[in-house]
């Protein structure tokens, strides 16, 4: 209501409310049983310092802690996904650095308290603000030396560090006295994960999507729907790279198991790290989904766009049934369906087909494993080798050519075939070039005028050994040291 004039307006300061105590009693007995449960991370600023008449005073013990010397960084291993070993939550995780484990909450009844008290293990890092606690007495760490733990856990690299990764060829000790290479580490293979492993690891030293991912500033602010699960992709992808890159490890290998367990559950279990796959599959399957996940659409680019992807046109022409008599044939071929027909595709990779391998064993009774230089199953995109395509109803004659190279160029070599009873794998050898495989010959005519670099050197070659349902895969990596590849430093390198 409005208030006549010259009159004063009381705020009240205190109100007295009258309550039935049984009521008060019972909302206090509630309210304790709440503080006990919660766990003390909504104060975490009030652990560290105390406020003494209105002044903030650190704790002291905050910067003389007496356990610091009990922490066991050989142990300390943050690849694992982040939950608490007893109870399996993702909320509240503290890692136990005296022995490694995952352990919920810092409160009275929490697990971390309880191990703390139960194993005299005092040192604890909140896994997701980064701070250091001394537990069972609950006051925050702050000390220097323990900055070197923090950025194992979260790799952070400047533009300057960035540019240079290039130009240093240096190598590390990690933790555990091991020298490394940063970008050229071991992932581990925690079962039958190698052919994820492979594809992982090539794209990290793809300079473009290696600096993109080194950065998380660069996808943090990317928007996604809600509920969609497949951002998950990006970070995880980013957090490995950084791993992998990471000049400070304490371990000269890491295990991409947060990174393999977003693939399970983004792909919907089409590729998992109990059952060995297909590179190739997950590499495609792969490159769509962070395409898609960075916000890219068949328009709109992305970073994996930037650095994959170049275009041809498909020539294609409808063949008519064999089974038809001749006359027919003739007749079918004049009209439109039959005519030659031009199309323009982009792509990411470019399938390679192989020469069909010898079914019969020589006069020595051994199979002769053909060689086939890399040029001659490159002819398939000169524009004029022509190939039949088998459909269900229908059969395709169809040649490729160029029109747009992208600036880093993937081949797939198809080895496995597929029937209705078995796998089959191609034993050719292919022999190419590591550095200076020019490429200008299989653009269009108008390409080749605006194309100013046609050639490429090799970066990464990923090799299958064994036999096709089982076997495993291994990769060889470009050194940044000596410009070489890492398993091979003749002029001619074998891919199998």
């Amino acid at each position: 209501h409005s208030s006549p004039p010259n009159t004063v307006k009381f705020v009240p300061s205190l109100l007295f409310c009258h309550r039935d105590p049984k009521q008060t009693v019972a909302m206090i007995s509630l309210k304790r049983e709440r503080e006990d449960d919660l766990d003390d991370d909504d104060n975490e600023d009030g652990v560290a310092a105390k406020v003494v008449r209105g002044r903030v005073v650190e704790d002291r013990r905050s910067r003389h802690c007496p356990y610091l010397d009990t922490i066991n960084r050989s142990v300390l291993d943050f690849d694992f996904e982040k939950l608490c070993s007893i109870s399996l939550s993702h909320i509240n995780v503290y890692a136990c650095l005296i022995c490694g484990k995952y352990f919920q909450g810092r409160g009275l009844k929490s697990h971390a308290y309880t191990h703390s008290v139960q194993f005299t293990h005092h040192v604890f890092l909140n896994l997701h603000t980064l701070k250091f606690y001394c537990l069972p007495d609950n006051y925050e760490i702050i000390d220097s030396s323990l900055e070197d733990i923090t950025y194992v856990l979260k790799p952070t690299f400047t533009k300057q560090h960035i540019a240079g990764l290039d130009k240093q060829g240096k190598l590390y000790r990690a933790y555990d006295g091991t020298t490394y290479l940063p970008g050229i580490v071991g992932l581990n293979n925690i079962k039958a994960n190698d052919y994820a492993n492979v594809v992982l690891q090539a794209f990290s030293n793809v300079p473009p999507l290696r600096n993109y991912f080194l950065e998380e500033e660069n996808y943090r602010g990317i928007r996604r729907p809600p509920g969609d699960i497949m951002f998950l992709l990006v970070q995880r992808f980013g957090e490995l790279m950084r791993k992998l890159w990471n000049p400070r490890n304490f371990k000269a290998h890491v295990s991409p198991h947060e990174m393999l367990q977003a693939v399970v559950l983004c792909s919907k279990k089409n590729f998992q790290i109990t059952k060995q796959g297909d590179a190739v599959d997950f590499m495609t399957w792969f490159l769509n989904a962070l395409h898609g996940a960075l916000g890219g659409t068949k328009k709109k680019p992305s970073i994996i766009t930037k650095a994959f992807q170049g275009s041809m046109r498909i020539f294609s022409k409808k063949l008519p049934h064999p089974d038809l008599l001749p006359e027919e044939k003739e007749a079918l071929l004049v009209t439109e369906e039959y005519q030659e027909q031009m199309s323009e595709s982009t792509f990411l990779f470019l399938t390679l087909d192989l020469p069909t391998a010898p079914l019969y064993k020589d006069e020595k009774e051994q199979l002769i494993i053909p060689q086939v230089p890399l040029f001659n199953i490159l002819g398939k995109f000169n524009g004029s080798t022509e190939k039949e395509y088998k459909t269900y109803k229908e059969n395709f004659l169809k040649r490729f050519q160029l029109t747009k190279l992208p600036p880093y160029l993937v081949f797939c070599i198809k080895r496995f075939t597929k029937n209705n009873f078995f796998v089959e794998k191609n034993p050719t050898i292919v022999n190419f070039p590591i550095t200076n495989v020019d490429l200008r010959e299989y653009l269009t005519e108008e390409a080749q005028a605006t194309e100013k670099n046609t050639t490429y050197d090799l970066v990464a070659n990923v090799v299958h050994d064994g036999k096709p349902t089982e076997g495993a895969y291994r990769i060889h990596v470009l050194h940044h040291i000596w410009k070489r590849q890492e398993s091979d430093d003749t002029n001619n390198h074998t891919g199998v």
